[in-house]
This record gives structure tokens, C-alpha cells and sequence, in this order.
């Protein structure tokens, strides 16, 4: 009886025990999935939450990125113009240099044509001199000839005579000159050449002394060597021979040399005053009688080389140069080479 009583109470245990497992395995049943639920939502959750973290980092991240490729275009950006800038120092030193190269080399080709000009320049006086000194040579034995020769009495009356005949015809022909000169002076003022007209009132001028030294003059024929001395040149004018003695020579010479002068002041004279080149324009050129006393040579003889130094003083003074001649002690002469070309004396012995 008490074994019954102790079995069933035990079983009673047992299943009481089962009974608690049971539920508690039913509780656990249904609370598992409601956990999973849970875990779900809450995974859900943390990816929204990532996502939303994601979204939001995003447009940082692209504002980084593009603040980052502007810093670096803007790097490259500068880099390129210290490129530039270099290049450009670059090119400008290049450039600086060529030119001081260019200038030095000016520099130099300037000091080689000085100095070539100066070679040129020390020829040309050691010729001038070697040719004044052959001449004055020439002109000692001349002299020593003429001193040696002398003309007949019949010649030298001859020679007087037509010196006389040339002394009258000159003054005649000086009173023909002041007429035209007045004419041409009123055409210069109505051209408004003033510088022409300046020179041609001081040539005027000039002439006008040299006027009343003729007339004042009392020339003594009888001791005036150029009449009994005998010609010792000759020389040639439009195709035909003349000859002369020294003091003829001299005044042929004189006439060149006259002539560069007054031709240099005309040339210079129409530059000034911008009038186009033309030296037989000048009343200086025409009258071509300045120098001339009238004595020794032929009024025509004189005026012919005067107007041949005249011509090449014009162009030396209206170019501004000194191809022909040179200036000095305030005068300008024609170069000694030269008027022994336009002279070209022949010694007769």
C-alpha cells in the first residue's frame, strides 16, 4: 500500500517534471522566433543606419575628391606658368643675348670700318703729300727753266696786248652781270628759297670786292714775270690744246678750287631749303667769275674750271659729304688728286 502510494507519487513527480520541461520548451519555442524578429529589425536597422551613414558621407567624400583635383589642377596650373615664366626668361635671354651679340658684332664691324677708313684716310694724305712734293719739285725745275727762258720783246707786247683787250671786256662784261643778277635774286624771293638767296647775295657780294680791287689795280705790265715767261704746260679743253706759263697754271688752279668752294655753299644752300638738286640753277654756276682778275688766262678758260670745281662741290654739299674735297682754315678746297684730273697739265719740256 505504501509502495503504491510512494510509485504514484513519484510518477506524479516525473510528470509534473515533464509537464515544466514541456512548457518551458513551448515557452522557448515561441520566444526563439520572436528573437529573430528582433535580430531582424535590428539588422535592418544597423544597415539603414550604415546606409543612411553612407548617403550622408557620400557628398563629403565627392566634395574631398573634387576639392582635392582642384588643389591639384590648380597645382598644375601654377606649375605650368613657372613653366611658362621660365620659358619666357628662357626666350628673353636668348633674345638679350642675341642682341649684345648682334650689338658687339655692330660695334666691331663699326671699329673695322673706322679703322679701315683711317688706313684709307693716312693713304690718302701719304699720296697728297708724295704728290705735293713731286710737284713743288716740278714747279723748282720750272723755275728754274723760266728763270733761264725768256720771251722775246716782241712776244711779250704781243701777250700785253691781249691782256689790255681781255681787262676791258671783263669790266663790260661785270656791268652785263649785275643786271641778270638782280633778275635771279627776284625769282629765289618768289620761290621763297631763302637760303639760295643768302648765298647768292654773299657770292654777290664777294664780287663787288673783287669789282672795285680790278678797278683800283694799277698793274704793272712791264715787271710782271707772266709776260716774258715762257709756256711750260699744256692742256686740253674741248678737244683743243692751250698753253700757259706758271702764273696761268696758277690761276687755273685757283678757279677749281674757287669754284668747289662757292659750289659747296650753293649745294648746301637748296638742301637747306629742301629745293631739288640742280647746280646749273645757281647764278654762281653762270656767272662763274669769281677769283677772276681778268689776267693770264681767257675769261673763258677761267670760267670753264671754275664751273668743273663748282659742279663737284654742289654734290658734296647738297649729300653732305666730301667725295671731292675737304674743309679747313674755314674754306673748302677741292682734293689735290682730283684737280690734277680735271687740270691734266702736260709739261712741255
Amino acid at each position: 500500500m505504501k509502495i503504491n502510494i510512494l510509485h504514484r507519487m513519484v510518477m506524479a513527480l516525473v510528470i509534473s517534471t515533464l509537464s515544466l520541461a514541456g512548457f518551458s520548451t513551448a515557452a522557448d519555442g515561441q520566444r526563439e522566433p520572436q528573437d529573430e524578429q528582433k535580430e531582424q529589425k535590428r539588422d535592418q536597422h544597423e544597415k539603414q543606419q550604415e546606409q543612411k551613414q553612407q548617403q550622408k558621407q557620400q557628398p563629403q567624400e565627392r566634395v574631398q575628391r573634387k576639392s582635392e583635383q582642384d588643389q591639384k589642377q590648380q597645382q598644375q596650373r601654377v606649375q605650368q606658368q613657372d613653366q611658362k615664366q621660365k620659358q619666357d626668361q628662357q626666350q628673353r635671354e636668348r633674345v638679350q643675348q642675341k642682341s649684345d651679340q648682334d650689338q658687339k658684332q655692330q660695334q666691331q664691324r663699326v671699329q673695322q670700318q673706322q679703322q679701315q677708313q683711317e688706313r684709307v684716310q693716312r693713304q690718302s694724305e701719304q699720296n697728297q703729300n708724295q704728290q705735293r712734293a713731286q710737284q713743288q719739285q716740278r714747279q723748282d725745275q720750272n723755275q728754274q727753266q723760266k728763270q733761264q727762258q725768256r720771251l722775246s720783246q716782241q712776244q711779250q707786247q704781243k701777250l700785253i696786248s691781249q691782256q689790255q683787250q681781255r681787262v676791258v671786256q671783263y669790266r663790260q662784261h661785270l656791268e652785263q652781270q649785275d643786271r641778270l643778277a638782280q633778275q635771279n635774286a627776284a625769282l629765289l624771293q618768289q620761290q621763297k628759297r631763302v637760303a639760295q638767296y643768302r648765298f647768292q647775295e654773299q657770292y654777290l657780294e664777294r664780287v663787288r670786292q673783287q669789282q672795285i680791287h680790278l678797278r683800283d689795280d694799277r698793274f704793272d705790265y712791264d715787271r710782271d714775270p707772266y709776260f716774258y715767261t715762257a709756256p711750260i704746260y699744256r692742256y686740253n679743253r674741248g678737244g683743243s690744246f692751250y698753253e700757259t706759263n706758271e702764273y696761268g697754271a696758277k690761276t687755273l688752279r685757283q678757279a677749281v678750287n674757287y669754284g668747289y668752294d662757292e659750289g659747296f655753299r650753293a649745294g648746301k644752300a637748296d638742301r637747306d631749303d629742301r629745293w631739288g638738286s640742280n647746280y646749273k640753277d645757281s647764278y654762281a654756276y653762270r656767272d662763274a667769275n669769281y677769283g677772276y682778275s681778268g689776267y693770264y688766262v681767257d675769261r673763258s678758260d677761267y670760267n670753264y674750271y671754275f664751273r668743273q670745281g663748282f659742279r663737284r662741290g654742289y654734290e658734296d654739299g647738297y649729300n653732305s659729304r666730301y667725295q671731292y674735297g675737304r674743309f679747313a682754315d674755314g674754306n673748302y678746297s677741292i682734293l689735290d688728286t682730283i684737280l690734277s684730273q680735271i687740270l691734266n697739265f702736260q709739261a712741255l719740256r
